[in-house]
């Protein structure tokens, strides 16, 4: 497996990839978004926010980087049918896909689960669950065609260690692990295509801020710090390791 928490990524090596990240506008998914660009992918970007995927867009160009796409889109929000649609649009655009980084997250907040509404679960379980399970089987014939993709899903420590007050989050969370499980054994003939679930711990980032406002944000480490990792993941330096659940960093 090598050292893939401190993975050294060669130059280009994104070259003629075309990666789509969700959640793309801000934290994780706008650093990665940021860094596979560095290394030559073109990058879908994928995220709610209008405002924000403009402005990491704006970032991509000003750097040099291969000239990105960006998607409002609120997954959330959105049925089978818009997904298929992007699919759509995806293929017509690009003719290809060679990954899908998923880091867009459900989160409402923390409260017992008395307090909790059905409402609430519903929204996280959407945007942690179940969107990703529809984005890859609507993507599925791009990835299989590809010649080398890559499926990562960014999870949640409390999904392994659950406690009080994390109810619904933590719950949507943890069937991420299953997802990824069940993908990987029925593709496990395709030696092209893999799929992973990345917990990259207490780190800087905005939901992180949510899930603990009085913590000191300097006593983490950067967002950047899980790039090493996501690089690894995404890219034929991981090839044929499928499954598989990666924590980068314990629980503060």
């Amino acid at each position: 497996m090598g050292d893939w928490k401190n993975y050294q990524a060669p130059v280009g090596a994104f070259r003629s990839r075309v990666i789509l990240v969700t959640g793309a506008g801000q934290g994780i998914g706008a650093a990665a978004a940021l860094a596979l660009a560095e290394y030559g992918a073109t990058v879908i970007l994928l995220g709610r926010n209008e405002k924000k995927l403009a402005k990491v867009y704006d970032e991509i160009e000003a750097a040099g980087y291969p000239q990105p796409a960006a998607i409002p889109f609120d997954l959330a929000k959105s049925g089978e049918a818009e997904i298929a649609q992007m699919a759509v649009l995806i293929q017509k655009e690009f003719g290809r896909l060679d990954g899908i980084l998923h880091c867009a997250n459900g989160f409402s907040h923390l409260s017992p689960l008395a307090n909790q509404k059905m409402d609430e679960w519903m929204d996280m379980f959407k945007v942690n669950v179940a969107a990703p399970f529809v984005l890859n089987r609507a993507l599925f014939p791009l990835l299989k065609a590809a010649p080398d993709a890559s499926i990562l899903l960014l999870g949640e420590t409390h999904a392994f260690a659950p406690n009080a007050y994390w109810g619904g989050y933590s719950v949507s969370k943890v069937g991420q692990k299953n997802l990824v499980e069940i993908a990987a054994s029925e593709w496990d003939s395709m030696e092209n295509l893999r799929i992973n679930l990345l917990v990259p711990g207490p780190i800087q980032s905005p939901s992180r801020l949510k899930t603990h406002p009085g913590e000191t944000r300097e006593s983490l480490p950067p967002t950047e710090s899980i790039l090493p990792a996501i690089l690894y993941w995404m890219g034929d330096a991981s090839r044929g390791q499928s499954g598989q659940t990666l924590q980068l960093v314990s629980e503060m």
